[in-house]
């Protein structure tokens, strides 16, 4: 993390924190959405359809924000412990425009890339 600065590291904290925020707000409304409670017509098979398929969304917006609040709480332990901003894969710096464009980053783009090559194959 010596590669950063101080304001760096404060920019990055606040963009973490923010989009922490951002994702438990849209959680909520995913949740309170009138559209998601509400179902007009139809018969009791087409009721339990939509129900399912809500569910269904449901879930996968649970996983999905629930996988991404784990990797900006663990960004966020990575800063408090001084080991943030360094590639987990090869223990190089990784460049504060990247950590900008993707806070919860481990990996720099090397890195990043090639295990994108790898899962392709």
């Amino acid at each position: 993390m010596h590669h950063l600065t101080e304001e760096q590291i404060t920019i990055l904290k606040q963009a973490l924190l923010s989009l922490r925020d951002k994702v438990l707000s849209s959680a909520q409304e995913q949740i309170k959405d009138p559209s998601n409670i509400t179902f007009e017509g139809g018969d009791e098979i087409d009721r339990a359809n939509v129900e399912t398929g809500r569910y269904i969304s449901l879930q996968r917006i649970k996983t999905r924000e629930l996988k991404l609040l784990r990797k900006i709480d663990y960004a966020l332990y990575k800063i408090e412990t001084g080991t943030y901003g360094i590639c987990e894969s090869c223990g190089a710096p990784i460049p504060f425009e990247r950590l900008m464009a993707r806070p919860v980053t481990t990996m720099c783009i090397n890195c990043k890339e090639l295990e994108e090559e790898r899962e392709h194959e």
